[in-house]
């Protein structure tokens, strides 16, 4: 399918690449889609995030393990840890006005920072597209947060809040289709019931695409995979993480 202009092109053909080809991604490449990224829009201009990018193949290989072994972490050419970063901030609060008490640890400012985090990302991971490069968000940097943290000597206040693996594809998978648009579409109010109505034939349309996508080993509706998901605690240790890197989060 074909868009009005190439913006939409790109964005509406996105797929998650797990697969990457040799070829590098050279320095100037890699500056070029981070750049992009800080062009995202930022609450008050605060831009709370830093991003590492991983090239090493030890250090691959120890996040690789650390994400729950997902192999395209370590075979990728660069992956980057998207961080939202109060640390400078705290620092910009000591230098300029080290009598009055500061709030970088609030529940306010970490939800800043990782909004602007996400926002910045998936601005590099478009400019990355446009570009022919792929890549694959990793929520499984969460996993063992504690341990990548060290690994990557992450001060006070900066918290890994997903990785992104970076290369040229040597695949090209199937869209996974998402929900329909009045499903997430509201006109001056929340609409439930219109909402609502839109899952049964998303259901279908993801039994469809999972049976095509595993030679009919998979065909779970997706309302059911989120009630699996739901029922399952996920990442227990993240509040006291964040509490020991200095978030009150009150």
């Amino acid at each position: 399918m074909t868009f009005p202009n190439e913006t939409l092109n790109v964005i509406m053909n996105h797929r998650s690449i797990r697969k990457f080809s040799d070829r590098p991604v050279d320095t100037a490449t890699l500056e070029q889609i981070v750049s992009a990224g800080q062009m995202a829009s930022s609450s008050s201009h605060v831009q709370a995030y830093s991003v590492i990018a991983v090239t090493d193949p030890e250090r691959k290989a120890a996040l690789a393990e650390m994400c729950g072994g997902q192999a395209y972490v370590r075979e990728c050419p660069v992956f980057l840890v998207w961080c939202g970063d109060l640390h400078r901030l705290k620092d910009a609060a000591a230098r300029y006005t080290p009598e009055l008490a500061s709030y970088e640890g609030s529940a306010e400012n970490f939800i800043i920072a990782t909004v602007d985090t996400a926002l910045a990302a998936q601005t590099a991971a478009i400019a990355a597209e446009s570009l022919g490069l792929g890549i694959v968000y990793i929520g499984g940097i969460r996993n063992r947060i504690a341990e990548v943290s060290q690994l990557l000597e992450l001060p006070d206040l900066v918290y890994p809040v997903f990785g992104m693996c970076l290369g040229y594809p040597d695949q090209s998978p199937m869209s996974r289709p998402r929900l329909p648009v009045r499903a997430v579409l509201h006109m001056n109010r929340f609409d439930a019931a219109t909402a609502d109505r839109e899952l049964e034939p998303y259901d279908e349309t993801m039994v469809q695409y999972l049976s095509e996508r595993t030679n009919g080993t998979k065909d779970t509706p997706w309302t059911r995979l989120m009630a699996d998901k739901l029922t399952q605690p996920a990442r227990p240790h993240m509040r006291e993480y964040l509490r020991s890197r200095g978030f009150k989060l009150e």
